[in-house]
């Protein structure tokens, strides 16, 4: 902020650095022109081949909350009870969603999780506190659980309220069509400004089981103010 005038970019020979560079560049300027039709160079060659998880089935839908004509809302079911655990923020004004896990962690399971992206719910006071309320009811009423049981996140804009009844309403709807082969498109609805979603899987043995852990993920990249 408050920075004007012509400014010099170096020049760097290895391809990879030189946009890792430009794009902190463009963001430290307000500048980053990052959206869903430019897809980063540091996109992978081809994304992991995500298998079905039993138990685990997901849902997404378009609900408008900052994106238009792109899912941004995803629902994931657990069939039964999950072990949970969680890692928060340090900060000393989360979100709305981080109070509202924080609190629910000790129940330790979980029988669903809703995120939405494009606004955060960060910032929000009490309007945010009933906007994770409404979620976690709904949520709860359409999965058949106690809200204790129920996980938000929101990734997005901070400081605007968020306004839960956009998909609050469709979450019974979500639950019902929800499907255990869309970790792809569970990791799409959860993007902002990230340029392709994230997705890995890894199998292993133990203890003559094979256990499968499949994980998607968001970038993190400041959108507003």
């Amino acid at each position: 902020p408050g920075f004007s005038g012509p400014f010099t970019i170096i020049v760097l020979s290895h391809f990879r650095t030189a946009n890792r560079f430009r794009f902190r560049l463009e963001m430290l300027f307000g500048r980053c022109r990052i959206m869903s039709g430019s897809v980063s160079p540091l996109a992978p060659k081809s994304f992991a081949s995500m298998p079905s998880l039993r138990g685990v089935r997901m849902a997404t839908a378009s609900a408008g909350i900052k994106y238009k004509n792109r899912t941004d809302v995803l629902m994931m079911v657990f069939d039964k009870p999950a072990a949970v655990a969680g890692v928060f923020t340090r900060s000393r004004c989360p979100s709305a969603p981080v109070d509202f896990c924080r609190a629910n962690l000790p129940h330790g399971s979980a029988r669903a999780v809703v995120v939405n992206s494009g606004n955060a719910n960060a910032f929000t006071g009490l309007k945010g506190r009933q906007a994770t309320a409404l979620t976690a009811k709904s949520a709860a009423a359409a999965v058949g659980c106690d809200e204790n049981e129920v996980y938000l996140a929101s990734t997005g804009v901070i400081g605007e309220p968020l306004d839960a009844t956009k998909f609050s309403g469709v979450l019974q709807q979500m639950q019902a069509e929800a499907t255990s082969d869309f970790w792809f498109e569970a990791a799409k609805a959860i993007m902002t400004t990230d340029t392709y979603p994230k997705v890995s899987t890894r199998s292993a043995e133990i203890g003559g089981v094979t256990v499968t852990i499949n994980g998607i993920a968001k970038g993190a990249g400041m959108i507003a103010p």
